[in-house]
């Protein structure tokens, strides 16, 4: 899967949208609340370093089991050291991709579709890793085009 940047989130714009306080069941349908208790800004839930924060699509299918399709927005926030088990943007012979971070028991990025292989790093190899993915913008439902 490889990563398209899109934009930094360095300047937003506050957006409030309405936030219903009636929690929704996945399962039975529970009756509607008729009115918003509070506003939601997506930008406050979503990025906590603008400076440091920038958007890039997603392209491809390695990290469909952790929820990552082609096509959805990938919210990166490059202040944020990587650990063991995080999504991260690096960098691959001048090539970005989005992977899983493993650190242990050897270096590794691996993809979450079993078609692909881990991608093994040697120890003298420089990984150049841009950022980890906080959030996934993935949508349902596609607009009319």
């Amino acid at each position: 899967m490889t990563a398209v940047i899109l934009a930094r989130a360095s300047t937003h714009t506050s957006l409030s949208i309405p936030l219903f306080m009636e929690r929704v069941q996945a399962g039975f349908p529970s009756p509607a609340q008729d009115y918003v208790e509070q506003t939601l800004d997506l930008n406050d839930l979503c990025i906590h370093h603008p400076a440091a924060t920038y958007f890039v699509r997603a392209e491809g299918d390695s990290m469909i089991e952790v929820g990552i399709f082609s096509g959805d927005i990938l919210v990166v926030d490059s202040s944020l050291s990587p650990r063991h088990g995080d999504i991260v943007i690096a960098s691959l012979n001048g090539e970005f991709t989005v992977k899983q971070l493993e650190l242990k028991p050897h270096t590794r990025l691996l993809p979450r579709n079993p078609a692909y292989r881990p991608i093994r790093l040697p120890e003298d190899c420089e990984l150049d890793v841009f950022g980890v993915v906080t959030n996934v913008i993935h949508s349902l439902r596609r607009p009319d085009r």
